[in-house]
């Protein structure tokens, strides 16, 4: 008997469903946290040279702060001190005279910087000196999380192929808490890149094997539900998210303090049950038919009494099965685009809180926010046009709000941020549909590698766009034409790919092979 008509047979929607998306939930509280992490975290206050090196005498020392500033300090265009050149000596004439600066001489900072503590108690940024020539290694940080995403990705979809997805969702709770924990006590920039890898490596497995463990455990007429209601856990991270980097502004403990629903996530994990469909992909029925009766006894629905008949599958599958049938191989390279694609746009967007001169906070609860009616507007598209036409057009209006942006002034802050929210909750509904549309189009059989792949192209993206916003230095507009470019090859893409509405989830490559 098929796997859809028994989960017919004993509520493919009850109490069990329900509890398998609240514990779901629970755990994946703490992602958007640590993936949104390095907004606060790596945030770069503002900062001028300590003058103190320039203390020649009596002179100096009797100069008030902002006096020893005036004559240290080469002044910018727009009034402020200047962040990364002093001057080589003090020039003490200007404070009679302060706009005769011309031709003064001036060097790097040569004995650190001065940060402003008003907004942030402490980050990376002032923890290291991460600023002016070492720029590169604060946006560095994101690019290690998200690589170490992008390879955890792919090795927890190959492991909870292998040995199951309720074991590897253990695993991953586990060790990405305790990397995550001891990342906060690092002693240098060496060890907290380590562990941030580490972190990323571990905690991936959380959202790839939690997704495809919801999925599995539904009718065809509730997957639309439970693929926006994952989603919208993230949405409801980063809302509160924002509102847990106000309050706690030392990177150490916000660290800390986003991880800590890992230990409910642990506690509740007993609950969670094997996916049935793996079991009896792999041939464990009697474990399968434990898990039905149960699923069966907490719907209140009759007594299980069919029997699921299948054949042990004669071979471990691997990534190397996404690509030896034809269709299976054009259907995971399509995907893969356009899951890079995808990130790259919507990370690209969230990353720029700083890009407009707004308070972080407001822009960040703000970003959250819009993916509320976003992702609601996904659940009724998703039957009403189709998985395919959704992504498609979310994709192609994020394009649209990016492509307005490149030509929106720069000092017009408040309009760009607006149609920067609207992208980023058309590129939300975007990352929203993909995950559920890409769920359907691969097989059980290698379901969990597919995802894995996507996974893995996806965190690529996000690793990628930490440093295309750096490509401000070649061109102010280059970042947004490249965001821009990445949501309309995305649409593209996603044009290409079969629909899914109301189709049961394939079992096998051969029904992939068939009939997409």
């Amino acid at each position: 008997m098929r796997f859809e008509n028994i989960l017919a047979d004993i509520n493919g929607f009850g109490r069990f469903q329900i509890m398998i998306i609240v514990i779901s939930f629970v755990g994946r509280f703490t992602l958007p946290c640590h993936f949104m992490l390095n907004n606060f975290i790596s945030a770069v206050p503002a900062h001028h040279c300590d003058v103190s090196s320039l203390d020649d005498g009596d002179i100096f020392r009797n100069l008030s702060q902002a006096e020893r500033l005036a004559v240290g300090v080469p002044v910018q265009e727009d009034g402020t001190p200047s962040s990364c050149q002093m001057f080589a000596e003090p020039q003490y004439h200007l404070l009679l005279n302060s706009s005769n600066v011309t031709g003064l001489p001036t060097v790097p900072c040569q004995n650190g910087w001065v940060y402003d503590n008003t907004t942030f108690r402490s980050t990376l940024t002032s923890q290291w000196d991460l600023v002016c020539d070492r720029r590169g290694k604060n946006k560095a940080t994101t690019t290690i999380f998200f690589v170490g995403v992008m390879f955890g990705a792919m090795t927890f979809g190959s492991l909870s192929d292998r040995f199951g997805r309720r074991i590897m969702l253990l695993v991953s709770y586990v060790t990405g808490m305790l990397f995550a924990v001891a990342s906060a006590f690092s002693s240098s920039y060496v060890m907290f890149a380590v562990l941030r890898f580490l972190t990323g490596f571990c905690i991936t497995g959380i959202v790839i094997v939690s997704s495809v463990l919801s999925l599995e455990w539904v009718d065809v007429e509730h997957r639309k539900l439970v693929g926006v209601v994952d989603s919208l856990s993230w949405t409801f991270g980063n809302t509160v998210f924002a509102a847990i980097a106000y309050f706690v502004n030392d990177w150490r403990w916000l660290i800390v303090s986003v991880t800590s629903p890992l230990i409910l996530a642990i506690v509740t994990w007993r609950w969670m049950p094997e996916s049935a469909r793996w079991l009896i992909a792999n041939g464990k029925l009697e474990q399968a038919q434990m898990y039905l009766k149960k699923c069966a006894a907490m719907n209140q629905t009759e007594k299980l009494t069919a029997t699921v008949n299948t054949e042990k599958r004669d071979r471990t599958y691997t990534y190397i099965d996404l690509i030896r049938t034809p269709k299976l191989r054009k259907l995971a390279l399509r995907t893969g685009i356009l899951w890079f694609c995808v990130a790259t746009t919507f990370y690209g967007i969230s990353f720029n809180i700083t890009g407009f001169k707004l308070n972080i906070y407001l822009t960040q609860f703000t970003y959250a926010l819009i993916e509320l009616p976003a992702k609601v507007s996904v659940y009724y598209l998703l039957d009403k046009i189709g998985r395919r036409s959704t992504e498609v057009g979310a994709l192609l209006l994020a394009g649209v709000c990016l492509g307005i942006n490149i030509v929106v002034p720069k000092d017009m802050s408040v309009i760009r941020t607006v149609v920067a929210v609207v992208g980023k909750g058309f590129s939300a509904a975007s990352f929203t549909t993909v995950v559920l549309y890409s769920s359907e189009l691969y097989p059980t059989v290698v379901r969990q590698n597919g995802m894995g792949f996507n996974s893995f192209m996806a965190r690529l993206g996000v690793a990628v766009a930490p440093l295309i916003l750096l490509l401000d230095d070649v061109w102010m507009q280059l970042p947004q034409v490249v965001l821009f470019s990445s949501a309309v090859l995305g649409g593209i893409v996603a044009s290409t790919l079969p629909e899914t509405r109301n189709r049961c989830l394939p079992e096998t490559i051969e029904d992939v092979e068939q009939h997409w």
